[in-house]
């Protein structure tokens, strides 16, 4: 059976945050990297937002930056690269989850930050309450005992919301984690 390139995690245990994705890109696969599309918004808006203290360059060595100075890892609900949402099924979601349940038993992550709700309606409807309703920002539930914070998605396909809109998002966040998580 051959094996298809995805992008690997940057995770360790203890982490202040793990910021799940719906599924790494072609692109993101080729580069190294998570958000590596020039036109996603993540990187302008996380060195805009109150999360960091200094601008980081995207590429694997930030990635390296982010884990190891602030705490922040990265995976996909879904680890199979597709050049869209279009291109994964329900059954992609149900089969990555009890995968993605056993590294966040193991990780122990402080707080889990979805990008965009269709990330955090697969994980909730596989490992919590299908009928929880979700919106922006901090839920009222936590799952593996983790708070759940769910920003907009940051593709130029989500042109919905403004890259003001996501950094406001990640400064709420910011504001999480100062007080305490």
């Amino acid at each position: 059976m051959r094996t298809e390139p995805t992008l690997p995690d940057f995770v360790r245990p203890d982490l202040h945050v793990l910021a799940i994705g719906i599924n790494p890109s072609p692109h993101a696969v080729r580069a190294g990297y998570p958000f590596a599309f020039a036109r996603n918004r993540f990187w302008p808006a996380l060195n805009a937002s109150r999360l960091l203290d200094a601008p980081l360059e995207p590429g694997p060595a930030a990635m390296h930056v982010l884990l190891e100075r602030y705490g922040i890892g990265f995976t996909d609900v879904v680890k199979r690269a597709t050049p869209g949402l279009k291109d994964l099924a329900r059954r992609d979601f149900r089969a990555a989850i009890p995968l993605l349940a056993a590294k966040l038993e193991r990780l122990r992550p402080r707080v889990l930050w979805f990008h965009g709700m269709t990330a955090a309606r697969a994980v909730v409807r596989e490992m919590g309450d299908a009928r929880t309703d979700l919106d922006w920002g901090e839920q009222a539930f936590t799952l593996c005992g983790a708070r759940c914070w769910i920003s907009p998605n940051p593709s130029p396909a989500n042109a919905r919301f403004a890259l003001g809109d996501l950094v406001a998002s990640y400064d709420g966040l910011a504001v999480l984690l100062a007080d305490g998580y």
